[in-house]
């Protein structure tokens, strides 16, 4: 298989009503991180190198952010959709910053990955797993799908007696017999470049919602005798969608237990993983031991066999390897190596424990 260049769409102009916040969905946190920032880490993770961010409701914040968490090295531009007028609309305001087709090759035409900024728990492998499909079938779009108990609210996927993708209906347009479906649409594609334009052009706005379905292009490509393929996942779990607070704490669930997994198979005791908090700008070195009733946010760096909790929660700190924190509320403090912190301890912003020593237990220093 030969390498094709590979871009990348980010949809996330969307205000999120159903969120109930002030704040722009795309930077909703999930273990410390905005949303969007975890796709965009997924992305870069699978190759991606240059992304198109389309943004709208607060812009500026979401641009803001985004670029100053997204991963080292990736290339993003930010297009404004004005109008939010749909997926498809979203997509073509997106193509604008994308390379102009003209420059490639017949055999050389990039792959366009696009992504809602909704979908923090997609993987690396899964988002490479699609591109490869979508080289290898020779399809001019893929798509991801999903099984779920409950399908309610998503699109469903709709196949021909072949077997293969027709169409796909989203919930509000669907009869009876398709809202049986369990097959869901994750909104998740990989595009050839060349044909976007033409198919976007081709949607219409004529449906329950009177928007621009990205869903349409699926259909109109089928209809034209391009191949659609399609990547079902086994974990339906990395097509969640988060619209509200309920979904977002699913969402967190789902990613803290992933991040606790990271570090246990990099050697990490963690007594009891339901009971600990560690966001995922965490680092911990290996042979610590982390007791329930921990949190660890912030960047806070931890040494190698170092003892944390129970009861502890760290922010922004640096603890030395061999240090023991216990029963320790703690913000922006440096822990020496070898040191002994509480029991029932506060170290505020700027505190420093010397390397071996012990702070004795009930006091607050800074």
């Amino acid at each position: 298989m030969s390498p094709r260049p590979l871009f990348a769409a980010m949809l996330a102009a969307g205000e999120g009503t159903r969120m109930r916040s002030s704040r722009p969905k795309a930077l909703a946190k999930i273990c410390g991180k905005p949303m969007g920032t975890h796709v965009l880490e997924a992305l870069f993770r699978a190759g991606v190198q240059d992304t198109v961010v389309v943004v709208g409701h607060g812009a500026e914040r979401v641009k803001a952010s985004l670029s100053s968490s997204a991963p080292v090295g990736m290339k993003i531009h930010f297009v404004e959709q004005q109008r939010l007028l749909g997926t498809a609309d979203a997509l073509s305001v997106a193509l604008t910053g994308f390379p102009d087709v003209l420059n490639y090759s017949k055999d050389d035409i990039p792959v366009v990955i696009v992504v809602p900024g909704d979908t923090p728990l997609i993987t690396p492998g899964t988002l490479r797993e699609l591109v490869e499909i979508h080289i290898e079938s020779r399809a001019s779009a893929t798509l991801i799908t999903a099984t779920l108990e409950d399908a309610f609210g998503y699109g469903r996927i709709v196949r021909g007696k072949d077997g293969r993708v027709a169409h796909v209906v989203e919930e509000r347009d669907a009869s009876f017999e398709e809202r049986r479906i369990n097959e869901i649409n994750t909104g998740i594609y990989a595009f050839n470049l060349d044909v976007l334009a033409p198919t976007l052009r081709r949607i219409s706005a004529k449906n329950a919602q009177q928007e621009y379905y990205l869903t349409d292009s699926i259909s109109i490509l089928s209809e034209m005798g391009y191949l659609v393929s399609a990547l079902s996942i086994e974990d339906g779990v990395e097509a969640l969608g988060v619209n509200d607070q309920i979904q977002l704490a699913e969402a967190e669930k789902h990613f803290r237990r992933r991040i606790n997994r990271h570090w246990m198979s990099r050697g990490v005791t963690i007594v009891d993983p339901d009971a600990v908090y560690i966001a995922a700008t965490v680092e911990i070195g290996q042979d610590t031991t982390i007791w329930p009733g921990s949190h660890l946010v912030g960047n806070t760096q931890i040494g190698s066999s170092v003892e944390i909790g129970p009861e502890t929660r760290l922010l922004d700190c640096t603890v030395g390897d061999g240090a023991r924190v216990t029963r320790c509320e703690a913000a922006g403090a440096d822990i020496g190596a070898g040191a002994v912190v509480g029991p029932w301890v506060v170290l505020s912003d700027g505190a420093k424990v010397e390397p071996d020593t012990s702070t004795g237990s009930f006091k607050t220093l800074g």
